[in-house]
């Protein structure tokens, strides 16, 4: 029996071996940038407590900063694609943590807003670059790992990063802003040291012409249109970031509601700690049961688990099955996250991928930038219940298109 486990767990660890040794590198910078993301995962209570805005004003925000990440995404991508990946990443996160290090400083909760603004159009322009040099230096058979990996490097640092920033909140705002800008620039130290160029050169893209990541000549929407599925797998996409949307926006205005004020934030920073966990004890497990299946039938498993997870939240008042909710809906998180990407990767020409890795994005992600602004709306006017109702119902539609899309490429 004891040989059986031992077995298992090498199987398991070597989900992730065998990798460039850039994928590792990264891996190791995720940890650091997210242990000191202390800002954006508190920006509701901010939000409320400093500034005193209404939940719809609140999800206005998140909007308006969602928009304006879109916009630094799309510049990022171009510039990916023609400037280099390391480049546009070095310069585009280190004028994030710049802005986030200046919010510290000048503690004025009016500048903050606008500099939180900048900020995220310089992360969203850092994004593609990231997802290119990603898929830049994998192929189709150890893409999902290395996004796995990714993004349990992610979690890695979430599981701390929000602990942390829960019990510095109240008192210590401006080291939440400057750690979190410090953080980010040695993370990218890491970078510019350790991680080469890998924007494809020609011969490469000449070489490789036998599949969906085939070089394209002309626009990026004349690229996406050639690819239907992706396209609609991207239409899909936007209900799947609509749900998850929820996760920073009704939970946290949930457990005010119920907890009150004062003991909201510590409970929220546990439930995000208990999300990260999840992540960092099913990641590798949950790669390694799904390795053969489709991404694509990963991600319609998905919403299975965000329907169970989120819907119960309807119902449900005391704090443990908060806990269980959170359990239950981050394995649906993994299963999008680890799969979403290396879809996207699959189905892009190698000369498009930092444009590929903008747009796509940007029209999945109108889910999660419409969604606080409409839940807003239906919040104030219906209350919890129907709001968890209407992600419940949403989950479903979403798991099952996702199936069907599944379903027609197996045909084929």
């Amino acid at each position: 029996m004891g040989t059986n486990i031992n077995r298992r767990f090498k199987s398991l660890l070597g989900t992730y071996s065998g990798l460039p040794k850039e994928i590792y590198v990264l891996f190791i910078a995720r940890v650091i940038n997210c242990i000191g993301n202390f800002v954006y995962p508190f920006m509701t209570f901010f939000l409320k407590d400093r500034l005193n805005m209404s939940p719809k004003e609140i999800g206005t925000f998140i909007t308006i900063t969602a928009v304006c990440g879109g916009i630094g995404s799309l510049i990022g991508g171009k510039l990916a694609d023609h400037a280099g990946r390391k480049r546009t990443i070095i310069i585009s996160q280190g004028l994030a943590a710049f802005s986030l290090i200046l919010c510290g400083v000048l503690n004025n909760p009016h500048f903050i807003i606008w500099l939180l603004i900048l900020s995220g159009v310089f992360n969203g322009a850092a994004q593609p670059a990231n997802s290119a040099m990603l898929a830049d230096v994998t192929n189709k058979e150890n893409r999902k790992a290395a996004f796995s990996l990714l993004y349990l490097g992610i979690n890695v640092g979430f599981a701390i990063g929000p602990l942390i920033a829960g019990m510095l909140y109240n008192n210590h705002m401006r080291i939440l802003f400057i750690g979190d800008g410090i953080t980010t620039l040695i993370s990218l130290i890491l970078v510019m040291v350790y991680v080469k160029e890998s924007i494809p050169e020609e011969k490469e893209m000449e070489i490789r012409i036998d599949d969906d990541e085939k070089s394209e000549e002309g626009s990026t929407i004349l690229a996406l249109i050639k690819r239907p599925n992706l396209l609609i797998f991207t239409f899909i996409s936007i209900i799947y970031s609509f749900i998850y949307a929820q996760a920073g926006y009704i939970i946290p205005l949930q457990v005010n509601d119920i907890f009150g004020t004062i003991a909201s934030k510590k409970l929220y920073g546990y439930l995000m700690t208990v999300n990260a966990l999840t992540v960092i004890f099913f990641t590798t497990i949950i790669t390694h049961i799904t390795k053969k299946n489709k991404a694509v039938l990963n991600i319609a498993l998905a919403g299975v688990f965000y329907a169970i997870g989120f819907g119960m939240l309807s119902i449900i008042k005391a704090y443990p099955l908060f806990i269980l909710s959170t359990a239950v809906w981050t394995v649906g998180e993994i299963l999008c996250s680890t799969n979403s990407g290396v879809y996207i990767a699959n189905h892009s020409p190698m000369s498009h991928r930092g444009r590929f890795n903008a747009l796509i994005p940007i029209i999945s992600g109108a889910g999660y930038a419409i969604a606080p602004y409409v839940m807003g709306g239906i919040l104030e006017k219906s209350g919890f219940t129907l709001s968890w109702t209407l992600v419940l119902g949403l989950a479903i539609l979403s798991g099952i298109s996702m199936y069907g899309l599944y379903l027609n490429e197996k045909r084929k």
